[in-house]
């Protein structure tokens, strides 16, 4: 929170006990409310002074306390200082796992505890979300980490400022193939293949792309990735529309429960805690709405803490698989939250760290995300990167509040990262782009 400059709330620097030099932020507001009620009393600042000058100003303070508890207003009006500008809100998201913490914010309480009423909204795609978080249907939304980079950035619309105020996930997706292609684990040989994405602009999309032509394949001229909602991904790998898709659990578990794919690789085998999924919210929200904006905030970081403890992903499944959440046997999103599961290929995996919930937004995560919009032409020219990373990913808001709550905060909102064996510097994405043979820039 911002307090407003000092002298804002008025207080009299001359004639009263309280100095404004040494006044906290809530010393102002109970100085504020003595002037004023002196002023009403008194018949205005003239009569005001008049009494001070001839009673002292303790004595006319005293007096007015008798009638009027200023210190009891005081209390009141640093407990409404945090009261949520708006209270009843709508928060998009998608039926997948990465979107536990909003989804499980709601049933179990989180949103209720720090004084919001939230409707959580399944949606049918990333498109949908998009477009009903920037018509305002949505206060806030689950969005793909990439997603508020490229609505700031203007990729492909004209830019509106947009905040991933924390990270939903990371880790927690998956490349799923058919069962007719048990025999072809080496990606060199899926040439021709078709693949299911989630969206252009996610993690899914760039971690194919990436794996892809690391085997020495161009996935805009050798594959064709086709943009499925997730929940018709298992359907299109059923009916052979796609060969297999990167996507988000539980629907690589499911494929695997339906029997119609197998799990080839979970993508911490790429990057081990790459970021997935976001918490998004409009820029606007952090100034109009700033309270309402903490108190989301606080419910989404406490969901995350409660959901990242592997001795509650049981109970959180059971929440979440339900009809109007997931919508998915609950075993199925047992199997994906817990790290025991099924992998079709006839073993039982165990990989705790398959999905973790860890809220902090690096900077450098952003940073990445925009190498490789800028890789594959999504993006063009020179960019500001870390000023764009910094706008977007709000780091300093979700560490403050982390620290408030008790819980770990990196010291810096930049570190390299580790993609198939590769190290990202953030210091140099220019030099990260540059480096790799395929690429549309």
């Amino acid at each position: 929170m911002r307090f407003p400059p000092r002298h804002a709330f008025g207080c009299a620097c001359n004639g009263t006990a309280l100095s404004c030099d040494a006044a906290s932020p809530g010393d102002m507001g109970a100085a504020a409310l003595r002037t004023a009620v002196e002023r009403a009393t008194f018949g205005g600042e003239t009569g005001r002074r008049r009494a001070i000058g001839l009673l002292g100003a303790g004595t006319v303070a005293a007096a007015i306390d008798q009638v009027f508890p200023i210190f009891r207003a005081q209390e009141a009006l640093a407990q409404s200082a945090g009261v949520p500008e708006k209270k009843d809100l709508k928060v998009g998201f998608i039926a997948i796992t990465c979107a536990t913490p909003i989804i499980m914010a709601a049933p179990m309480g989180f949103y209720a505890k720090n004084g919001l009423n939230v409707e959580v909204v399944r949606t049918a795609g990333w498109a949908v979300i998009r477009d009903k978080s920037l018509n305002g249907e949505y206060d806030a939304a689950h969005m793909l980490s990439p997603m508020p980079l490229a609505i700031s950035m203007g990729a492909g619309s004209n830019p509106i400022p947009w905040g991933v105020a924390a990270i939903e996930n990371i880790n927690g997706q998956a490349i799923t193939l058919a069962n007719k292609h048990k025999d072809k684990r080496d990606p060199k040989d899926w040439r021709g293949f078709k693949f299911g994405i989630p969206f252009e602009y996610s993690m899914h999309s760039y971690l194919l792309r990436y794996y892809l032509a690391e085997a020495g394949l161009d996935p805009d001229k050798d594959v064709q990735l086709r943009v499925i909602p997730p929940p018709e991904m298992v359907a299109n790998l059923r009916a052979e529309n796609i060969d297999g898709f990167l996507g988000p659990d539980p629907f690589n578990q499911r494929a695997v429960y339906d029997g119609v794919g197998f799990i080839h690789l979970l993508t911490r085998e790429l990057w081990d805690g790459h970021p997935c999924c976001a918490f998004a919210v409009p820029r606007k929200m952090v100034t109009e709405a700033p309270n309402t904006y903490q108190a989301l905030l606080q419910s989404v970081i406490q969901a995350a803490a409660h959901a990242n403890k592997a001795e509650n992903r049981k109970e959180i499944a059971g929440v979440v698989a339900a009809q109007n959440y997931l919508n998915q046997p609950e075993t199925v999103v047992e199997q994906a939250l817990t790290g025991t599961y099924a992998d079709g290929l006839g073993g039982v995996k165990r990989v705790p760290d398959r999905v973790s919930f860890e809220p902090f937004p690096y900077q450098s995560m952003a940073l990445w995300i925009m190498t490789q919009m800028k890789r594959w032409g999504q993006v063009k020219g020179d960019l500001q990167w870390r000023d764009v990373a910094q706008q977007v990913f709000l780091a300093t808001d979700a560490g403050a509040k982390m620290k408030e709550l008790g819980l770990t905060v990196p010291a810096s909102a930049y570190r390299s990262h580790t993609v198939m064996g590769k190290t990202f510097d953030p210091a140099d994405p220019d030099g990260y782009v540059a480096s790799f043979p395929i690429r549309r820039t």
